[in-house]
């Protein structure tokens, strides 16, 4: 374990300023706080501040500025990799901000970045009211728009950032911002996509529609037969209306069963929603047909069962425009070869109002119909090489059919490049605001825009190292002499063969 520890003075004169709590590592609780969803993660940060309100972020910028501290941000701590939280810097948790105020008549929704979907959810769902959210109920909501945000309603809404009305934010230099379409649009075109690169979202304003009980689960059937599902679903998706979204898996049942499933949901009429759905229910016996009529609400909070807070998660992604008779071979050569029961492949179709944005309208640049692979290794503990191997295996076979672009929220510690695929022909525009928001840039842990400011990452590691020496106690000084370590360390796992 290593550890940077500030001096007792500076903690105590920043404790004493804050409304929410301060914890360094001998503090009880401490260990809990540093913990994320993922159970890979193990990191060791010099203090957690858990924010109470805007001004609490504020004086974490301040206090991580002025002692030059590496900086994670948190807000659902769901970054499979682990960007939530550093070792040796400042985590500004903001997960206890969970306000939210629904306007009815305006049909919008005002949410502190510390909310969870199936907190969004519950609180517009108790008036008749949603919006695009992603499909696992512990997600948080900040991480999820700030990416992009695929989600069921994406064919009939959008993705979640194309119902994002405004933001407030923390600026690097602490200043407190309101971005819209009216107000620093720079900025509101950057967020919506952009991640935490130009600063820390404290709240977010929604556009709701109206949305009752969905059609919508899966159908599932034996990996036997996984190769005309895939064709299958190749159709079903090609001419599906915006209301249904559909999504394909590769999968191990509960009961250890290789399997293969579609899942779908039906936002509008439900008898329409029926006749939708029945090609699906027509083309093949399944193991089990799993489609209801049922609330959004339970529909994000089930997917939970699947993703538990705790186990180790690693993942990889693709974008494909199509799925080539040669795509379905690969995805179903590897997903008869999981290394786990807890792992899978999951295909999510991209299509309607999702794709008929410019790619330049917003940061998030892959429009356009497509299918978004993601690789995910699932396991409780213990050797993680062998399912390591398989995600990155999997996603060696697509690579030769993929685009070049891919889902940011699915990238791991990968490199600047498959960053710089991430947001295409907006990179440079990106960049150019990253110049003007954070020059220096101090939001580094996220899928990275860096600035062009010249020698800024090697003045951001010199200052962290120079603040190490000068308020690190003795018995870890040792540590400092392996700063590159600190700093390019993600978590346990090597990451640097992503």
């Amino acid at each position: 374990m290593l550890q940077y520890a500030l001096r007792p003075a500076l903690l105590q004169n920043l404790k004493a300023r804050l409304h929410g709590e301060l914890l360094s590592p001998n503090d009880h609780g401490y260990d809990a706080a540093r913990k994320v969803w993922n159970g890979m993660i193990d990191k060791y940060p010099a203090a957690l501040v858990r924010c109470a309100d805007v001004v609490d972020v504020v004086t974490s910028v301040r206090f991580a500025r002025d002692h030059h501290l590496l900086v994670a941000v948190r807000s659902g701590g769901h970054s499979v990799s682990g960007s939530s939280v550093c070792d040796g810097g400042m985590v500004i948790d903001l997960s206890g901000m969970k306000g939210i105020w629904v306007d009815p008549a305006k049909q919008t929704a005002w949410a502190q970045a510390g909310l969870l979907l199936r907190e969004f959810v519950q609180a517009t769902q108790a008036y008749g009211l949603a919006t695009t959210t992603g499909t696992v109920g512990g997600t948080g909501l900040a991480g999820l728009t700030l990416g992009g945000g695929l989600g069921w309603f994406m064919g009939k809404y959008g993705l979640t950032i194309d119902n994002l009305l405004a933001v407030d934010l923390v600026t690097a230099d602490g200043k407190v911002l309101r971005a819209s379409a009216t107000e620093h649009p720079d900025l509101f075109w950057g967020v919506r996509g952009g991640g935490g690169n130009f600063g820390i979202v404290t709240a977010f304003e929604f556009q709701l529609h109206p949305v009752g009980q969905v059609l919508a689960g899966k159908v599932v059937y034996p990996l036997s037969k996984a190769r005309e599902v895939l064709r299958f679903y190749r159709e079903y998706t090609s001419s599906a209306p915006d209301a249904l979204t559909a999504y394909a898996s590769l999968l191990t049942t509960p009961s250890g069963l290789p399997a293969i499933a579609i899942s779908l949901c039906y936002c509008g009429a439900l008898e329409e929603g029926e006749r939708a759905v029945a090609p699906l229910r027509t083309f093949d016996v399944p193991l089990v047909d799993l489609i209801r009529p049922r609330s959004y609400l339970k529909m994000v909070t089930q997917a939970d069962m699947g993703a538990p807070a705790g186990r180790h998660y690693y993942e990889k992604a693709s974008t494909l425009s199509d799925l080539s008779d040669e795509a379905i071979e690969a995805l179903v050569e590897y997903g008869a070869t999981c290394t786990s029961p807890w792992s899978q492949v999951l295909i999510q179709h991209v299509h309607g109002a999702a794709s008929r944005v410019g790619p330049t309208e917003t940061a998030f640049a892959q429009r356009g119909e497509s299918y978004v692979i993601c690789m995910v290794a699932a396991w409780d503990g213990g050797e993680a090489s062998q399912h390591m191997a398989w995600t990155r295996a999997c996603w060696k076979a697509l690579e030769r059919y993929a685009t070049s672009g891919v889902y940011v929220n699915f990238l791991g510690q990968e490199g600047e490049g498959r960053v710089q695929a991430a947001y295409g022909v907006n990179y440079e525009r990106l960049v150019a605001l990253k110049n003007t928001y954070d020059p220096s840039n101090f939001f580094q842990l996220n899928q990275n825009i860096k600035p062009t400011v010249a020698g800024h990452i090697t003045t951001q590691l010199r200052r962290h190292e120079e603040s190490v020496r000068g308020s690190a106690d003795e018995s870890i000084s040792s540590a400092v002499a392996n700063k590159e370590r600190i700093l390019a360390s993600r978590c346990k796992c090597d990451y640097s063969m992503a």
